[in-house]
């Protein structure tokens, strides 16, 4: 069987099995099925990131419980692996394309995104995850989601592990390889929820410094100290 391919990416090139492989044949899909029927109103804006910057959507593999060995799961039935080329001249992925899709299926989507780009006076192909998760919230509140992504790597050099005795877990796992670079998918909301805060107070960390050298007047020198002062502290005990 020929495997479905996005540029050289392939499911077996990600790590996947030959029977988790959706066919050449069968993986292309037309990215009008996606304006079709959104869940929101498309914007003109989405519809032209559709349109210009995404030159292929192909289906990759399809992850279920009967090709995995894994716990089937009411929650999370299969998860689809879905590549993504970008077209020529587009280097970061279109986040509301990735929202567009992943709205409209119930189950998770790991996408698997392609994109030529310039390297040591060359170009390669270059691969980046990414996933549409709920950010952690209170209990009873609606859900908010976003879109994680992982680095940019060379095509060839993009793995991901099949982990876990459940499909839930499997999602998990893959949510975690996508945001955090790491197959262990306990307490993961409130691992990424960590990870996010130490890289907001990285930035506020920079920009109070700034802020700090700038400031002529001594009263607003000690006021912009003290907050730097607690930003840091909060941010070393974080690491």
């Amino acid at each position: 069987m020929t495997m479905a391919a996005c540029g050289s990416v392939t499911a077996e090139t990600l790590g996947f099995e030959a029977s988790q492989a959706i066919p050449a044949a069968k993986g292309t899909l037309p990215k009008g099925l996606f304006a079709a029927k959104p869940t929101a109103p498309l914007s003109a804006k989405t519809k032209q990131h559709l349109v210009h910057s995404i030159a292929s959507i192909t289906m990759l593999a399809l992850l279920r419980p009967t090709n995995t060995g894994l716990e089937a799961s009411a929650r999370m039935p299969e998860i689809l692996v879905l590549g993504l080329r970008l077209a020529d001249g587009v280097q970061e992925t279109p986040d509301d394309v990735i929202e567009l899709i992943a709205s409209q299926r119930a189950s998770g989507i790991l996408f698997a995104v392609v994109r030529t780009a310039e390297h040591e006076g060359t170009t390669r192909e270059e691969c980046q995850f990414a996933v549409r998760r709920a950010i952690p919230g209170r209990a009873g509140h609606t859900p908010t989601f976003r879109v994680f992504h992982s680095a940019w790597e060379p095509a060839g050099e993009m793995f991901l592990d099949v982990n876990g005795a459940t499909m839930d877990e499997l999602w998990a796992s893959l949510c975690s390889q996508t945001i955090l670079g790491s197959t262990d998918f306990a307490e993961l909301d409130a691992r990424i929820t960590r990870v996010e805060r130490i890289r907001a107070l990285e930035v506020a960390v920079a920009k109070l410094t700034a802020d700090h050298k700038r400031a002529k007047n001594p009263a607003q020198r000690n006021e912009i100290y003290a907050k730097l002062h607690k930003a840091k502290n909060e941010l070393a005990a974080l690491q």
